[in-house]
């Protein structure tokens, strides 16, 4: 690079040098760039360094950028600002603070406008409520409040530090609220699980977001009110505003959960119209949907269809088969998983293994087991050992059992002894029942199943002294069993029935259709008698 001097302002050098930093895109090209700029004695050019300093924040070299500020004698506020800004961005936040604190004490130079939403960012990710709050009150000393992107800042870092009542003061002292405001407020709540206030800020919100609805039904999902999640997303449509891949895949859990499989298909074909099918994730969330809603077979068909597949969509369909019973197809999932070259995660070893133990093919299994460790360096979870142990107890395997859940490197949880009883069950091993009765009545004493399952394999060993004992224990324990509860999806509603529950509105046309099929079956043949509730 030659570049002739005469006559040329250090003004003008800096505008011949600008273009070049800007079109940097590598920290090689800007040494270079840095070796002419020292040789035509402009390294205390602030408007030069500052854009070194960018282009080291484009390329994560940060010590780089470091060097360049402290070679500067008199830093002003823009170089503060590209410092502080690298520092966020690569997360070193507590080096943010520290370049904030020393901008403080230099007398040439104040925080800007542009300073603060990188220091408040930082202050976030540091959890830091009262150093913010410190912040906060530097924002109102140099006059800056009123900013809507300042005070979003702040917003988000009382929301981030979970102070919701600091969030909700700021929230309405600020003149200007746009979107994001809104969306960060009902984000908070729905990270706290607070879905009451949430919906009250969505409610009063005047014009939402796609990000805002989406937001909604991701919270509803999260504590497991399905329902709700779908209402909000029909709501969604009725006034217009069109779903994303993110919106689809969140509703798409729903879905999954309550059985609403038409729903399920209707998003399946909007994702298709719209070209979401493109999205690896969208097919994943979909294959899902289709096994939690019974319909193996189209997930396979889009299964099929997938041009990509990543770790998630084979595990996600070894799993759908395992559930529907299809060890031998899950199996031979997996296989083809393996030629496709696709590295196994710990989600489809759960897949398997519940695979081999619904099929008691106990060889497999532990061949599997082994090969987490062996071949894929995965170390087994709690999860993997409870298939292993439903493998070794549905295969008769108790003694085994036992020694594998005292070997665990993690103490059994309720799941695993369970598990073990309900094989017990199966086999009438009343030894090994007795042994994981104790420890569920220590994990779950009020769990009624448990005395329930245990009081089945007294009934069918013939003890009926034991069958009395547990019988007595409920009732003394004034256990009350878990009602069940059933869903069906009729005209893209779902409807719940809960046993010995009337509150449905349509109870007694429900119970007279039931009535009515009762007496033509009796009609039919005799056999089929439907019992009419009170």
């Amino acid at each position: 690079m030659a570049i002739n001097t005469n006559i040329l302002t250090p003004r003008i050098m800096e505008d011949m040098f600008a273009p070049m930093l800007q079109n940097c895109v590598s920290i090689a090209k800007l040494k270079k760039i840095h070796a002419q700029i020292i040789k035509f004695s402009l390294s205390q050019s602030n408007f030069l360094v500052t854009k070194m300093v960018d282009v080291c924040d484009k390329n994560r070299e940060i010590n780089y950028a470091n060097l360049l500020f402290k070679e500067v004698i008199n830093p002003n506020t823009h170089l503060y600002n590209a410092v502080i800004r690298a520092y966020t961005h690569n997360h070193l936040y507590i080096f943010t603070v520290n370049m904030y604190k020393q901008m403080l004490r230099q007398d040439s130079t104040a925080p800007d406008k542009f300073t603060y939403p990188f220091v408040i960012k930082s202050c976030g990710g540091l959890m830091s409520h009262g150093l913010g709050k410190q912040v906060h009150g530097h924002v109102f000393k140099f006059g800056l409040l009123g900013n809507v992107v300042i005070e979003n800042s702040l917003l988000n870092m009382y929301l981030k530090c979970d102070n919701v009542g600091d969030a909700h003061n700021l929230f309405g002292e600020m003149g200007e609220r746009d979107v994001i405001s809104w969306n960060g407020l009902i984000c908070g709540h729905v990270k706290l699980g607070q879905m009451k206030k949430a919906k009250a800020v969505f409610e009063e919100m005047p014009i939402k977001s796609v990000v805002t609805w989406t937001t909604m039904i991701s919270g509803y999902t999260r504590i497991g009110y399905y329902a709700d999640a779908l209402d909000v997303f029909r709501r969604m449509q009725i006034v217009g505003v069109k779903p994303d891949w993110i919106s689809l895949i969140t509703v798409l859990r729903a879905c999954s959960q309550l059985g609403a499989l038409e729903l399920g298909k209707w998003i399946h074909f909007y994702a298709d119209r719209n070209g979401f099918l493109r999205e690896t994730c969208i097919c994943n969330a979909l294959i899902e949907m289709y096994a939690k809603c019974g319909s193996i077979n189209e997930a396979l068909l889009l299964f099929d269809y997938m041009r990509e597949r990543d770790v998630i969509s084979w595990s996600t369909m070894i799993m759908g088969l395992s559930n529907h019973g299809k060890s031998g197809e899950a199996i031979q999932v997996f296989q083809e998983m393996q030629l496709a070259k696709v590295v196994p995660n710990e989600i489809t070893f759960v897949g398997l293994l519940s695979a081999c133990a619904h099929a008691g093919l106990l060889d497999e299994g532990l061949k599997y087991f082994d090969s987490m460790r062996n071949e894929y360096n995965i170390e087994p979870g709690i999860e993997h050992y409870g298939c292993l142990v439903d493998l070794l107890g549905r295969t008769g395997c108790y003694q085994r059992a036992l020694e594998l859940v005292k070997d665990m490197p993690m103490k059994a949880d309720s799941a695993i002894w369970g598990s073990l009883l309900s094989s017990c069950r199966i086999h009438g091993n009343l030894d090994t029942a007795v042994v994981a009765m104790e420890h569920l009545i220590e994990l779950e004493p009020d769990d009624t199943g448990n005395y329930v399952l245990l009081s089945n394999i007294y009934a069918k060993l013939g003890k009926w002294d034991g069958v009395s004992r547990m019988r007595k224990i409920i009732r003394h324990k004034s256990l009350k069993k878990t009602p069940g509860c059933s869903m069906i999806e009729i005209d893209n509603t779902v409807q719940e029935f809960v046993s010995g529950d009337d509150s449905n509105p349509f109870s007694k046309d429900i119970y007279w259709m039931l009535e009515l099929i009762n007496l033509h079956k009796e009609k039919a043949d005799g056999k089929c008698k439907v019992t009419i509730l009170d």
